[in-house]
């Protein structure tokens, strides 16, 4: 028994490498025709992952994309505020990736130029408001353009980055030393640098966290934290879901315009692309189909010969779909590695960064062409159903 199966599977592979080798000039245009369709079906699959983390990425550039608020006043006299050690309850890392969390805290204050050596004022004073931060990578929460530095460092005064609007309404340098006073607090620090932060940013001064809760008197408190976290807007809410039953006392929000406007863009990047592969798939099968058609015709004696002989009808389906899997695997592997080549020329032309290539995408695109080309082999499914007599009469 096993001697006659191993003589049966011998003979179906000789049969399907016969059906491979009949005609070598059809089966290139079914190869062409299978591996220009895995080709961009490859390149546009790999556009679109490579779109939907780049687009994630660059979104985080533009700063937080989620809120931690207080749900009730803390402290009667100062509004609602956190506790600093909510800044150490949050998880460091989400979905792989790092997330940033920057604690604030907003006091308002007047602020005058004063000379670092004298105590006289030297102009006066303003009202303006100043953020206390904590936290690492600032400016993944913070992005900025840098207007004015300092070319010095001064190690005994703290530091502040002052937006350029309240540096215009201060006429304050780089260099130059500010005096920061709440009522009975007072500060000093030191302008290190003037920047552009492109929103309300721009009228305020920033400082560490531990400055602002003096000026506030308000020690281990902040207003808010600001996170920016990885992942994609379907993430985000469920990010948000976890983070809100770890932190009852607190309400954390999505920042709507980041989160809405990086999926509003994704959804139509990704249906154009879908329905662009789809497409292809599709003219792809037509092409194939046409070429199975021909093919059907000419193996009509064939297959009445297989059936005349004892051949099962199954016998006969599966050699016409191992055919047509081999020549989709063949086209498949070589359009595939085309089609990645392409994806990432075409990020370079047209986007100006070329995209990474995803390995996910491979196995993808070959997996589909397959089973493009077993659907497309319908006319040579349809050989199965005829009669011998009837092909060795000329009838079929």
């Amino acid at each position: 028994m096993a001697a006659l199966h191993a003589a049966n599977r011998a003979m179906f592979w000789r049969i399907v490498r016969r059906l491979l080798t009949a005609n070598p000039g059809r089966v290139l245009v079914i190869l062409l025709a299978l591996g220009a369709g895995a080709a961009i079906t490859a390149a546009l699959l790999n556009l679109q992952v490579d779109a939907k983390r780049r687009l994630t990425t660059e979104f985080r550039a533009f700063g937080a994309n989620v809120i931690v608020t207080p749900r009730a006043a803390l402290e009667a006299d100062v509004g609602p505020l956190l506790d600093e050690a909510t800044l150490d309850r949050i998880p460091d890392a989400y979905e792989g990736g790092e997330i940033t969390k920057i604690g604030f805290l907003y006091v308002a204050v007047a602020a005058n130029l004063r000379s670092a050596s004298s105590s006289d004022d030297s102009r006066s004073h303003s009202d303006v408001i100043v953020v206390g931060v904590e936290g690492r990578n600032l400016q993944r929460v913070l992005p900025s353009d840098f207007v004015e530095t300092a070319n010095r460092n001064v190690t005994d005064m703290y530091k502040c980055r002052i937006g350029v609007r309240a540096a215009r309404q201060l006429n304050v340098h780089p260099q130059e030393v500010l005096e920061l006073r709440n009522g009975k607090w007072t500060e000093r620090c030191y302008v290190s640098t003037i920047e552009s932060f492109g929103g309300s940013e721009d009228n305020q001064i920033f400082t560490q966290l531990y400055v602002a809760q003096r000026l506030a008197g308000t020690p281990n408190r902040i207003c808010l934290i600001q996170l920016s976290v990885p992942g994609t807007p379907q993430q985000i809410p469920s990010y948000i879901t976890t983070l809100q039953q770890r932190l009852p006392e607190a309400e954390v929000r999505p920042i709507r315009q980041f989160t809405e406007g990086e999926a509003k863009i994704y959804n139509r990047i990704s249906g154009l692309l879908t329905g662009t592969v789809v497409l292809v798939l599709v003219l792809t099968g037509l092409c194939v189909m046409a070429a199975m058609t021909n093919v059907a015709m000419e193996r009509m004696n064939d297959v009445g010969l297989m059936k005349a002989i004892g051949g099962s009808a199954r016998s006969v389906l599966r050699l016409f779909l191992t055919e047509a899997a081999l020549l989709g695997l063949a086209g498949g592997i070589v359009g595939s590695t085309a089609g990645i080549l392409l994806s990432i020329w075409l990020g370079k032309s047209v986007f100006g960064v070329a995209a990474r290539p995803r390995l996910i995408v491979y196995p993808v695109a070959i997996v589909l062409t397959i089973l493009v080309s077993i659907a497309s082999a319908y006319p040579l499914r349809r050989l199965v159903g005829i009669r011998p007599a009837a092909v060795f009469r000329g009838e079929a």
